[in-house]
This record gives structure tokens, sequence and C-alpha cells, in this order.
């Protein structure tokens, strides 16, 4: 199973499932927008990674790292075995402008884009920043919505990420530029070679 904060969450965690197929083959997902339903269903994710592996991304936002998530909402308890829970460090957006080639057919090759985006105080909007200035138009319009000076999300965002993330990204490239997205896919290979499959 995987559960995660919205759809282009979700659609980078299948993605990333997708590398470790068939060892892990995911047959049910639940998201909703924002952190607060996966943090306050910890209860049922323990439960249900006692029978199936469970996949949770989170973004990590304004924490100061993955561990002190982690602690906030585990507590004293030791998550199970089957439970793997990845943070993007600081949104899932870093990951997507680790890979280089995939963001210059996105967006053009005429943006510089971020060495280690993990590094980033708001990967989300240096990508609304670099499409606002570089993306051709099509992809511009579907991703930005120019209010004044600041660069907010179109209403074309995550439909147009999705597509492209399912399509184009290149999860091994980026995990050369985000520690963070190498650590999820190392996990994700780990628990892979302890199960077989992810069942509903």
């Amino acid at each position: 199973m995987v559960a995660t904060e919205d759809e282009l969450s979700e659609a980078v965690a299948l993605r990333l499932a997708a590398e470790v197929q068939p060892a892990l083959t995911v047959t049910q997902t639940l998201r909703r927008q924002g952190f607060g339903y996966l943090r306050s269903k910890m209860a049922s994710w323990y439960q249900l990674a006692q029978q199936q592996p469970v996949f949770l991304l989170t973004d990590l936002d304004r924490l100061a790292c993955p561990a002190t998530l982690l602690t906030q909402w585990l507590g004293a308890l030791t998550p199970p075995p089957n439970l793997l829970m990845r943070v993007a460090v600081r949104e899932v957006e870093s990951w997507l402008l680790a890979d280089h080639l995939a963001m210059q057919q996105l967006l053009g090759e005429k943006g510089k884009l971020p060495p280690a985006p993990d590094s980033l105080d708001d990967p989300k909007q240096t990508l609304l920043t670099l499409a606002k200035k570089y993306a051709p138009r099509d992809v511009r319009l579907d991703l930005v919505q120019s209010t004044g000076a600041m660069a907010c999300q179109g209403i074309g965002y995550n439909a147009r990420l999705v597509d492209w993330v399912r399509t184009v990204w290149q999860p091994a490239q980026a995990a050369t530029r985000s520690p963070s997205l190498h650590k999820a896919r190392c996990r994700l290979q780990e628990l892979a070679a302890r199960c077989t499959s992810i069942p509903p």
C-alpha cells in the first residue's frame, strides 16, 4: 500500500515502487491534501504494516531534518519492518528538480537548475519561478498562475507534473543529486528484498 500527501507525491511514490516490481506490486493507494491525514493515521499504518508493506511518503517542509519529523510522528515507538516512512527534503519537488535532463525537457534548457535541490528552502517555489521564466507557453500556463511578482501554482500543475513523472522523470538520475531520494530508493529496495507483493 502507498500513502501520500497529494496527487503529485502519489505519482512519485508509484514511480519509485515501479522500480522494484515485481517484488513489490502496489494495489492500493491512499492520499489526502496535506500531511495531517498521514500523521493522524499513524496507528492505522502500524496495524496495516503487520499484514502488508506500507510505503508512506511525506514532505519535510519547515522542520529541521527528517529525524525530527520521524520523532514527532512516531514518538518512542519503533516502526514495524514493513512500514517504510520516507521524507522528501524539503518537498517532493526537490526530487523532481534533481533530474536535470528530464527537467530540461519540461522547462527548456535556458534556466539554471539547482545542483543540490535538497538544500533549497522552497523547492516548489524554485520550480514555479523557473517555469515562469523559461518554460514553453503551454507548460507555463499549466504550471504557473502569475500573481504580481509571485509565481503561484497553476490549475494544471498536478496534471502536467504527474504525467511528466510517469513518462519522463528518472528516479535513478535524480537520486544522484538528492540524498533523500537516494535513501528512499535504497530503503524500497531493501523492503522489496524482504517481500514478494503489496496486497490490497
